[in-house]
């Protein structure tokens, strides 16, 4: 077995491959094993999972971390990162000795991407706070050949100064981005859009290039950016304008790949690829996209086995974790959800990534008009934040307009917000599943079932977690939510 390995970091994640690359046997995140949010580091949990799979042949690890330490020591981080990049030691405490192989930050996002999409032929952009260096990189991919043509370098990072607005408004940088995104349905994206654009960014000359110079080094926040706004409709309107300029920046560069590339398909990676709303702005500027489920750098534990051996595999879905054997529990789902409208359900494969797509989910009807309140009661959020829809693809068009996918990464304008509130934003769109009729699953088979009681062809889908921790892996995991926060949990 080959591994994939990101960690040492935040979110760390492992994947397992056959020996020709061919499969991917397992991934999974740290965080599901070891109970913390994000968390940075491997646990021996899910290293012993792994090894149910097989004992590793190989390690490849999915940044270069030479170059890493270089960068934290011109950053003014000292010399600390000698210790903690040597990967061999790392590794060690784990009980994995084999040999290492590395490969660059950027190129494991570009390969996770690429070498899981439908094409075989691409322009690929990378967008996140930073590798190694690099923040932004773009790449042309034919075949297994996957060439970098653009680079921006740290410390001009878009990922940067969104996280740097993300703690401004109050919120945990590397962490809640996904909050301020929403958010910014609640403010007035032109009170501050000029400010921010002025303050923080040198407008790009129009030069064919995308790329954008910051003013500051945003590594360590902004919060010294205007004192003066302190109000709660304050915050909103700060996450409305830095949700705007990062769209009008996104759109910068997708306009420049698009301009270069000969397939008119794009491959959109890194954390900044999480944003569903800006993801949309774009969407139509290409013939195709794919977005990997998950892009960030949990998906480089996949994507750094793919960048070494340069490989399409056959994409399968993310449903690669840890599995709870059992029939999908339609039936019990479906009395539940009739009772008192909301329940959640652990079966099957865990998702990897950070969204649940059906497999580790909580569920509830989308028409009732206090279902948005319970739910968000029930995970501790913001009462403002926003839930997925899973729908029947087939329904799709008839309820929403805009991009929708099998894997939330768009938002599309809602066509009845008023018969389905539980589902729809303070902006009026929502971010949409699809489920496929080619897609024999359970889920599938529990949308069916409802929509054929119901004539409503979807369901309010998030994940079966509350605000702060990770969602939930195991059996005991649902019998602990279950019990502290009163929803009935089907396995």
């Amino acid at each position: 077995m080959i591994w994939g390995i990101s960690a040492n970091s935040h979110d760390a994640a492992l994947a397992v491959f056959d020996e020709n690359v061919t499969e991917i046997k397992f991934a999974s995140h740290s965080e599901r094993y070891s109970g913390l949010k994000n968390d940075a580091h491997l646990n021996t949990e899910l290293v012993k999972e792994a090894l149910s799979y097989g004992k590793p042949t190989e390690v490849v690890w999915y940044e270069k971390p030479n170059l890493k330490t270089l960068r934290q020591i011109r950053a003014g981080q000292g010399f600390a990162g000698l210790g903690e990049n040597n990967i061999k030691q790392y590794l060690g405490r784990y009980g994995i000795h084999v040999p290492i192989s590395t490969v660059s930050h950027h190129s494991s996002h570009a390969a996770a991407g690429y070498f899981t999409s439908p094409f075989t032929e691409a322009s690929i952009v990378v967008i996140d706070s930073i590798g190694e260096f690099e923040s932004l990189s773009i790449w042309d991919a034919i075949g297994t050949k996957v060439k970098k043509t653009f680079k921006q370098s740290y410390p001009d990072s878009l990922g940067l100064w969104y996280s740097a607005l993300t703690q401004r408004v109050g919120l945990k940088p590397n962490e809640d981005e996904y909050i301020l995104m929403g958010m910014a349905a609640y403010g007035d994206p032109l009170r501050l859009f000029n400010d921010i654009l002025n303050d923080f960014i040198y407008i790009p000359d129009i030069d064919n290039s995308p790329r954008i110079k910051f003013k500051h080094n945003l590594h360590r926040g902004c919060k010294w950016w205007r004192p003066d706004l302190t109000t709660k409709q304050d915050m909103f309107d700060i996450a409305a304008a830095t949700q705007a300029v990062y769209e009008y920046i996104l759109k910068i560069i997708s306009n420049y790949a698009r301009w270069k590339s000969e397939s008119g398909n794009l491959v959109l990676m890194g954390g900044c690829a999480l944003n569903c709303s800006a993801n949309s702005k774009i969407f139509k500027d290409w013939n195709n996209v794919w977005i990997m489920p998950n892009p960030g750098d949990s998906g480089s534990a996949i994507g750094a086995v793919l960048s070494k051996y340069r490989t399409h595999i056959n994409w399968v879905g993310p449903y690669l974790g840890k599995e709870i054997i059992g029939e999908y529990p339609v039936e019990s789902i479906i009395h539940e959800l009739t009772s008192t409208g909301i329940c959640g359900v652990a079966n099957g494969r865990a998702e990897f990534g950070p969204r649940a797509l059906g497999n580790r989910s909580l569920l509830a009807d989308p028409r009732g008009p206090d279902i948005k309140d319970r739910v968000n009661s029930i995970k501790r959020r913001q009462k403002f934040r926003p839930f997925a829809p899973a729908i029947l693809e087939e329904h799709a068009a008839e309820f929403f307009d805009g991009p929708v996918g099998p894997y939330m990464q768009y938002t599309s304008r809602c066509r009845y917000p008023n018969e389905y509130p539980a589902i729809v934003h303070g902006d009026g769109t929502a971010r949409v599943q699809t489920v496929a009729k080619g897609e024999q699953t359970g889920f599938r088979a529990l949308l069916e079932q409802w929509y054929e009681l119901t004539g409503c062809p979807m369901l309010l889908n998030t994940s079966l977690n509350i605000k702060g921790k990770p969602i939930v892996n195991s059996i005991s995991d649902t019998q602990e939510f279950e019990n502290k926060y009163g929803v009935k949990v089907f396995t």
